[in-house]
């Protein structure tokens, strides 16, 4: 033969995929392998020359030159399919068996196609090229490359039996248990498919290095978080890093919980301790990103995203950290940005939450609503019901706003938030206010520390005249929470009741903890000509021509 086929195997092994390519394409034109006896090796040489396109990236020709395999595999005679293999092999094996191996792995190459077409982001070819290989011929990887396509193509039911069989061959598949978490199987049910039978030892496979107890916890932390069990699985999880101190899978787990529950200061250093230990870390950055700008941390905020796309540019949520850094000063652009993210992972929650936001901002609330129930179909996640509630409420939209609310209630029944969203619905009207005010209750007996549901109350007490209950309830939480929204809010209440220098006070005091407080700062402002005898809400005059400013401050109930 004049071109070494083996030799391309030894490349590829190598890294070295231009050379391969190169020796491939001399293979594949070789007269041995273009002589109509020698179906076989050019079906062989065909399938090395894909793999160096598909080790390149090169998906487009690699699922192009598969298919040329898959088509002369077809066309070898039945009879001669393992002769020639033989004769090839006959140098580099002497096994009995090495007769009786196909010329190629059909199933493998299939394989190879589908996952040449998912990196297109050609989901529905994938599923087809998966589907076309028997069940007892797929191994691990493409029993969990199905389950994935399973997802995105919703066959919920049928994902759960393959991330199921994935479980069974190998428990350590922990994207399988987070797969099954999600979509609804328990603890018990997942740890069952753990291989139970005991060893040669006599006993069951993890308990000589005590593995199936970490293991089992995780398993218990990832349903807690999917059943929006947030305490239960922040509690597993910080067990779990007890034991494997400095994890970062573990610390952006914990991170993205407490950015769920509220707790935003702790999320934050988790997330800079998780960057701290590996600095080169994607996963949940569009998370943190979205911390970085509540808190109005700007400095911190670019050079995350300046960070994000030296390392890969390609991943949504790169995408989505940038959607973040661009809101404040060209929403079209930040709004392109989250349509990105989608267009690379349609499974990217945040970038449906965040394209969402930006609709909502820029009145274009139909848009919003298709935006964040995309968000919801893939899982339930608090910020998607938030977001329908805002939306339906701009929309004057009452009765599907409290149809969402109750949605969000019944699928996180240990949820403060979702309590609070009802809440937020009966309070748009005043009929409903004693109502709201008994969810916020409820809300604030569920999790005390939700500063949320504190100021929607304190907020209700104001608009009902009860500005003392309003104060005391601020000033109870002050005293465990030095958060500068409620400053803001206080100062807001003692502003309203002419009690102008306490207004003074909280309105500095949120401007230390947060210089970048846009309602502190507007709120301020106002104050201060409230103090020097000037009336606020009247129109300023151009020194020119006494045009009025359209763009004048706001009065007192749109910032309160």
């Amino acid at each position: 033969m004049e071109v070494p086929k083996d030799q391309i195997n030894v490349l590829l092994d190598h890294g070295l995929y231009n050379s391969a390519q190169i020796l491939g394409s001399f293979l594949v034109s070789s007269p041995a392998s273009n002589a109509e006896s020698s179906l076989s090796l050019k079906t062989e040489s065909l399938v090395l020359l894909g793999d160096s396109f598909f080790r390149e990236r090169e998906h487009r020709r690699a699922i192009n030159t598969y298919k040329q395999a898959l088509q002369c595999y077809k066309m070898i005679p039945r009879q001669n399919m393992t002769s020639s293999r033989s004769s090839l092999s006959s140098n580099r094996s002497s096994s009995p068996n090495s007769c009786n191996a196909p010329v190629i792995n059909e199933n493998e190459v299939k394989f190879k196609i589908a996952s040449c077409h998912c990196s297109l982001n050609e989901n529905k070819a994938a599923l087809v090229e998966m589907e076309g290989i028997p069940s007892k011929a797929r191994n691990l990887p493409m029993n969990m490359l199905l389950g994935k396509l399973y997802r995105i193509s919703r066959h919920s039911r049928a994902a759960v039996a393959i991330y199921k069989e994935c479980l069974r061959h190998c428990p350590y598949a922990l994207e399988a248990v987070i797969a099954l978490a999600e979509l609804g199987s328990t603890a018990k049910d997942i740890i069952s498919l753990f291989p139970q039978n005991p060893n040669r030892s006599g006993r069951a496979p993890f308990d000589h290095i005590d593995s199936s107890r970490w293991l089992q916890r995780y398993v218990e932390a990832q349903c807690n978080i999917a059943s929006n069990d947030y305490k239960g699985g922040l509690e597993h999880f910080t067990d779990l890093l007890q034991r494997f101190p400095n994890n970062v899978h573990l610390l952006l787990e914990i991170a993205k919980v407490e950015a769920i529950i509220g707790k935003n200061e702790e999320a934050i250093m988790n997330f800079e301790k998780a960057r701290s230990i590996d600095p080169y870390i994607i996963t949940y950055m569009d998370e943190y990103a979205m911390l970085l700008k509540l808190k109005s941390d700007y400095s911190k905020l670019n050079k995350l995203v300046h960070d994000l796309l030296n390392i890969d540019p390609a991943r949504p949520e790169v995408f989505v950290a940038l959607s973040v850094l661009w809101e404040r000063k060209d929403e079209k652009r930040a709004l392109s940005y989250a349509e990105q993210s989608i267009q690379i992972d349609e499974r990217h929650i945040t970038g449906y939450i965040m394209k969402g936001n930006l609709l909502l901002t820029m009145k274009r609330a139909d848009a919003a609503v298709s935006a964040f129930r995309g968000a919801q179909e893939l899982r339930p996640d608090i910020r998607a019901y938030q977001g329908l509630v805002q939306t339906y409420l701009a929309l004057s939209k009452i009765k599907e706003a409290l149809y969402a609310s109750r949605e969000a209630m019944r699928a996180m029944p240990q949820s403060a938030k979702a309590l609070k969203l009802v809440g937020d619905v009966h309070a748009s009207n005043s009929s409903g206010r004693e109502k709201a005010k008994k969810f916020y209750e409820s809300a604030l007996r569920l999790e005390p520390g939700y500063l949320g549901a504190a100021l929607a109350l304190a907020e209700l007490h104001v608009i009902e005249g009860r500005n003392v209950d309003a104060v005391n309830l601020l000033e109870r939480y002050l005293k465990d929470w030095a958060d500068d929204s409620l400053h803001v809010k206080l100062a807001q209440v003692f502003a309203a009741t002419n009690m102008l220098q306490e207004a003074l006070t909280h309105y500095q005091a949120a401007l230390r903890l947060n210089p970048q407080n846009e309602a502190a700062k507007r709120g301020l402002e106002r104050l201060e000509k409230l103090m020097k005898g000037v009336d606020p809400d009247a129109p300023e005059e151009d020194e020119d021509n006494d045009v009025e400013d359209v763009d004048g401050d706001q009065d007192e109930t749109e910032l309160l």
